[in-house]
């Protein structure tokens, strides 16, 4: 039996492995172990209360997925930790919560049907009350499409923005930012229906609706929403019928002045195995991009993440995290998760040596990060300017030249959004483009500024 229950386990860890990051498996579950399994049972050791609050929060999917794979139905879970490490005198055995509906999904019982009479008169949303625009991050990179958004979520009478497409590579906020725009919209109006829905989630039902002559009552049901928020619609490609039938229900909501908000991973020029028709629906509206992170954004996301897990992160390891961490905020979050945990683990302190023990189980680190400000401190150097005098509104030769040269390499270094960059030098947009393009037409006319700018370049690869 003792080698039966942990073999049981060992299966259950392996099916979390290859549905979570290694970063969170190595953070959340590779110091959990089996106790024992019988009358449906299972006991599970944990490090502290502050796993138990990790794994109820955030991997009780697809832990409930995995014990339903492996030991079947109707289990109960009970956490067992020392509240005084090492003194079981000061055990504490704590139940799961209690299976709700997102466990219930996870577990492989088929969704409810969300289009039957009892579920269209306890309509479900199905938004992440997380996901808020107050819990979301802001900064130059972001601030068209934030500002959009809760423009439609305040305003949703106007149709200025319909439909909006928001696109952006995997890991820069669009679920957050959709559904914060539809619990923006329901918190004004209680009584809008409003109704969160991923393409394949959509698909499925579709697929069943069909397969039980219940097409006409699917059809009716989405054909009622308000505001429709569709996620990841690029994964209808190649998917013809489920995309004809997504074709009539935007007819339908745009004639019926509904609101109708889309997100993917690429802008609808790049988007194939659609049809023409359909195509032309998410050409037709706003489409705005969530560019990648800048660093303002990474460093704000790494403080608000550690606020919630009730941590302060020196600012040696904020900077180290954030220079290194450049494309994904969800990866920054899952970051801080794993230093949060291993810290607990180790029972230590969270510093520089953890950060990089961490990371490297994540990322390559760069051995030398450019960023603004490395650029700015190296330029001002060379120059022989005070670093203030950047930021000023002097037009003195040698200060406006050596302005134009920051934008000039952060852009090309930093490979920083030319809005961030203006937003950090107090320069509009149209300055920044002009200085880019300023020097870049210098440069093969003028051997001096082309020595200064290689000078330059070699000290910030130096460091």
């Amino acid at each position: 039996m003792e080698n039966n229950h942990l073999q049981l386990w060992e299966e259950c860890l392996n099916f979390i492995k290859d549905n979570i990051t290694p970063a969170q498996y190595d953070a959340f579950f590779s110091c959990v172990t089996s106790l024992g399994f019988s009358d449906k049972k299972l006991k599970l050791m944990v490090p502290s209360n502050f796993f138990v609050d990790q794994l109820e929060e955030r991997f009780l999917p697809v832990l409930a997925a995995g014990i339903k794979k492996v030991y079947g139905s109707g289990v109960q879970l009970i956490y067992h930790y020392n509240i005084i490490s090492d003194d079981e005198r000061s055990k504490v055995d704590l139940l799961s919560t209690p299976p709700s509906k997102e466990i219930i999904k996870a577990t492989g019982k088929p969704a409810p049907n969300p289009f039957s009479s009892k579920a269209v008169s306890s309509f479900d949303p199905q938004l992440n009350p997380r996901y808020t625009f107050e819990n979301y991050c802001n900064s130059e990179s972001n601030k068209i499409a934030t500002t959009i958004g809760a423009s439609i979520a305040e305003n949703p009478s106007l149709k200025t923005f319909n439909p909006l497409f928001i696109f952006g590579s995997t890991g820069v906020g669009k679920t957050h930012l959709i559904q914060a725009i539809g619990i923006r919209a329901k918190e004004l109006n209680p009584e809008m229906r409003v109704l969160y829905v991923t393409s394949r989630l959509f698909e499925s039902q579709y697929t069943t609706a069909n397969r039980t002559g219940e097409i006409n009552s699917f059809f009716s049901f989405y054909q009622s929403i308000d505001m429709l928020i569709i996620d990841d619609i690029q994964e209808l490609r190649d998917k013809p019928k489920t995309q004809n039938t997504f074709y009539h229900i935007f007819n339908h909501l745009r004639q019926n002045n509904r609101q109708i908000i889309l997100s993917s991973d690429r802008p609808p020029v790049d988007m194939e195995g659609f049809e023409a028709r359909v195509l032309s629906r998410l050409k037709g509206g706003m489409s705005v991009e969530l560019e990648r992170p800048d660093i303002a954004l990474r460093k704000s996301v790494l403080a608000r993440q550690a606020a919630r897990d009730g941590i302060v992160l020196p600012e040696d390891v904020v900077d180290f995290i954030a220079n290194n961490i450049t494309d994904s905020l969800r990866e920054l979050e899952g970051i801080v998760v794993s230093l949060v945990g291993r810290a607990a683990i180790l029972n230590c302190e969270i510093d520089m040596e953890l950060a990089k023990k961490v990371l490297a189980n994540s990322v390559k680190i760069n051995p030398h990060t450019i960023n603004f400000e490395v650029v700015t401190e190296h330029v001002s150097s060379y120059y022989g300017i005070e670093p203030d005098a950047l930021f000023t509104k002097s037009r003195k030769r040698e200060i406006s030249d050596a302005r134009q040269v920051v934008m000039y390499l952060a852009k090309k270094h930093a490979h920083m959004p030319l809005k961030a960059i203006g937003s950090r030098i107090d320069r509009s947009h149209a300055t920044v483009i002009y200085a880019c393009k300023n020097i870049e037409e210098r440069l093969p006319l003028e051997k001096q500024l082309s020595e200064d700018i290689k000078a330059i370049e070699a000290s910030m690869m130096k460091g």
